[in-house]
């Protein structure tokens, strides 16, 4: 992580977020999005995923004598991409820089990277922690090559290396140390996978490693300096990602609390024991020899070029946000709720489209329909009921025909295949509500007519003595009846 204003926002020593056991726990994150291009950062070779070992590594990736490395275009789009969403400066003018460790599976022996002028320059990501807003900022994003795979597992005693990641094109983005919780920090991870994914820059397939996520995390005590890290590498799913920096904060509060000492490290989680082991001693930039690298000249990008970029980019989802908000009326939470994805927002709009009340239509896609989607395992592009199907219920709902009770059964029969018609559920299962006034008022009548001790309290000021006698109406009416009808003429009834 760069030491540039990185600790600005932590040094008041001011808790700016929950205490655990007392201690306040700062946490900033690395991730590297790897990029949707069809060929690597620096030559031709494929980067398609799955390909047998070592079969998409040609002669620039293996660092072969007299070969140079020649950048990919498609490459420093998709980081302006990343810039422009993001709200970063776009560098005119950035250079490459080698950085220098020895490990088997990196065959130059350093890693082609950016490090004292990246292409992207601040920014920030905001989102929502259950219905808090929060904003993380953003110290930089800078392009570099991904390294190969050592493969231990088909091998007795021994590893094997498979080059076909390496040269592999990566976009690191570097936060300011602004979460305070675990909870920020998967809900950080989560804005960041749906934007780099929504702009088409990266999969997002954390399982095949083309979003992976390395958490710095330190504790300290309230007004204390802060804290030593450790860094937690290489998290492949938000599940392991709160495991892991639960166990962290844990870990380093015990050690602290026995008079241990935190040493920077770089530290591996294991999902089989939820525990992290420390992996090596966490390096500072010193120690990588960075240089500028001489095969490559400085990046220059253009203004021109940022405006062809930002001309073909999609609506961003804080802007389709706000025009929800804008347009719709909807709160700030249900509209990020809404734009998680582009196939949800498509979905929403479809609803509304065909006509469904916006606030109703949002209320059953972040209500019954994602509880089910989350149940099933299924994306919203698999959802048995249609956007149009959606609004047909949602309008029968605003009409009057049916009431919420009877809605769900509606939304039940067609999720699970029963019918497929809004109109012809109603009439095949008699969900449609009375709202024959005379019908209701004989219902009611019945109704005050055996239930004297509630009319008395109703008149001795007692609320619940009111929705006692709808619940008998809605009762003998075999919860037909429209509610907010039934409430009226009770009142007026009952004076």
């Amino acid at each position: 992580m760069s030491e540039i204003n990185t600790f600005e926002a932590a040094q008041s020593g001011r808790p700016t977020g929950p205490l655990v056991r007392g201690y306040e726990v700062i946490i900033g994150f690395e991730t590297h999005a790897q990029l949707s291009t069809a060929s690597k950062i620096f030559s031709r070779a494929s980067t398609a995923f799955g390909a047998e070992p070592n079969t998409q590594a040609c002669a620039v990736d293996l660092a072969l004598p007299g070969t140079l490395p020649v950048m990919n275009k498609g490459a420093v789009e998709r980081a302006i991409k990343l810039g422009l969403a993001l709200g970063s400066t776009i560098a005119p003018r950035s250079v490459f820089a080698r950085k220098n460790y020895f490990y088997p599976d990196l065959p130059k022996g350093y890693q082609i990277s950016q490090f004292e002028i990246p292409v992207v320059q601040g920014g920030s990501v905001s989102f929502f922690v259950g219905d808090e807003p929060k904003t993380v900022r953003l110290v930089r994003a800078h392009l570099e090559e991904d390294a190969g795979k050592s493969l231990h597992e088909d091998f007795v005693g021994q590893s094997g290396i498979d080059l076909n990641r390496a040269g592999t094109p990566l976009l690191e983005i570097v936060t300011e140390p602004d979460m305070r919780s675990t909870a920020e920090a998967v809900a950080y991870a989560r804005e960041l996978h749906k934007i780099v994914t929504w702009i088409g820059i990266c999969d997002g397939n954390m399982q095949e490693g083309s979003f992976r996520c390395d958490a710095n995390v330190s504790v300290r005590r309230p007004g204390d300096k802060l804290g030593t890290r450790r860094e937690i590498k290489n998290l492949n799913s938000f599940k392991f990602m709160q495991q892991a920096i639960d166990y962290e904060i844990r870990w380093q509060i015990e050690e602290i609390e026995d008079g241990r000492a935190i040493q920077q490290a770089t530290v591996l989680f294991d999902p089989d024991s939820g525990e992290t082991r420390a992996m090596r001693t966490k390096e500072d930039a010193a120690d990588y020899r960075y240089f500028p690298d001489p095969d490559l000249p400085p990046l220059a990008i253009a203004a021109d070029w940022i405006e062809r970029v930002r001309a073909d980019m999609p609506e961003l989802p804080r802007a389709m946000a706000e025009r929800y908000v804008r347009e719709h009326g909807l709160s700030d939470y249900d509209a990020a709720q809404l734009t998680q994805s582009p196939a949800l927002a498509a979905y929403f709009q479809g609803a509304v489209a065909a006509g469904a009340n916006a606030k109703l239509a949002s209320n059953w896609i972040t209500g019954e329909i994602a509880r089910r989607l989350n149940q099933q395992d299924m994306a919203i592009t698999e959802a048995p009921v249609t956007a149009p199907q959606l609004a047909r219920l949602v309008a029968r709902i605003g009409d009057g025909t049916i009431s919420n009770s009877a809605a769900r059964q509606v939304f039940d029969a067609l999720w699970t295949g029963e019918g497929q018609d809004v109109d012809a559920v109603i009439e095949a299962k008699g969900l449609k509500q009375m709202s024959d006034s005379g019908a209701l008022e004989k219902i009611i009548d019945q109704v005050l007519a055996t239930n004297e001790k509630n009319i008395a309290e109703y008149r001795a000021g007692k609320d619940k003595a009111f929705n006692a006698l709808v619940g008998q109406v809605m009762k003998a009416s075999q919860g037909k009846a429209n509610p907010a009808q039934v409430n009226a003429l009770l009142k007026a009834k009952l004076g």
